[in-house]
């Protein structure tokens, strides 16, 4: 896979050579953990890349579900996108100020929703802003535009068919969490949730994906992780993290190695902790 694919991953050099162009709509989609002191949107009003919008991973979300950030209805996503200008025939790009954190559940958002052009720019706010390129408080012109959806539900994945796969083994279940969460060692960030992890899942932490300067390894070396992790990757994948979020980063990066069958747990652990009638795990997988 090319270094640059406007599907998956573009790099900062790409992004300054497309930054003017037309068809481009890009999105700063930074979001902290809860015990993180800070607030993306007053970041994003103080800086951010020329033209960006802000992605509100916590309001663009059905909120009228009791756990963080879950999936949009059609409805939702389609009235947001329209009025920040997004449309049909747009190339998207995606960017967090962590590096690559949130900016992939984004983009799996716009995947699940049947919009296959988007990319997560590598690296992210550090990387640009480590090479002197330009941030601006100004934001964007924007005009509406006319948005077309097909909901893809195999992207998906509730606690009733992750249950179902931890008990049949008929998909890989791969956590994105940090090892000593997963392994039951480390309590949670959110509070009131169990600790451990989904029986018969495995774990590939996301940052092990990334290099030191927030951009991900390479496909070749992203296999070997999650072979090492004894990841059956003949198999489809569910995804799953804290709160779904992070997950993005575990699809995103089987996308990147030619992973075919690739679903998040949306609600993720924060719904699986959350309930004692579910089976928990501790220690390795």
């Amino acid at each position: 896979m090319p270094e640059s694919d406007p599907k998956t991953l573009v790099s900062t050099e790409w992004l300054a050579d497309h930054l003017d162009d037309a068809d481009l709509r890009l999105f700063d989609a930074s979001w902290f953990l809860p015990t993180v002191d800070r607030d993306a949107k007053a970041d994003y009003a103080k800086a951010h890349i020329p033209g960006a919008r802000f992605f509100d991973i916590d309001e663009i979300a059905d909120l009228r579900s009791p756990l963080p950030h879950m999936l949009p209805t059609g409805e939702k996503f389609l009235s947001r996108m329209r009025a920040m200008g997004v449309g049909d025939g747009h190339q998207v790009v995606v960017y967090d100020s962590l590096g690559i954190f949130s900016a992939p559940r984004v983009w799996w958002t716009f995947r699940a929703f049947g919009k296959s052009d988007i990319a997560v720019l590598d690296g992210g706010l550090p990387k640009w802003l480590a090479e002197g390129r330009a941030v601006t408080p100004e934001p964007p012109v924007i005009r509406d535009r006319h948005m077309t959806i097909a909901r893809r539900p195999d992207m998906v994945k509730d606690v009733t068919e992750v249950a179902a796969a931890s008990k049949l083994g008929d998909w890989e279940i791969i956590d994105a969490r940090a090892a000593d969460r997963f392994r039951g060692e480390a309590p949670e960030p959110r509070p009131g949730l169990r600790m451990g992890h989904i029986p018969g899942s495995k774990n590939v932490p996301w940052n092990t994906l990334l290099n030191d300067d927030g951009t991900m390894k390479p496909p070749a070396e992203i296999k070997r992780l999650f072979e090492a992790a004894r990841i059956d990757l003949a198999k489809p994948a569910i995804c799953t993290c804290g709160s779904g979020v992070n997950a993005a980063i575990l699809a995103l990066a089987l996308t990147r190695i030619g992973h075919q069958r690739t679903a998040v747990y949306d609600g993720s652990w924060a719904e699986w902790g959350m309930y004692d009638d579910l089976n928990v795990a501790i220690g390795e997988a």
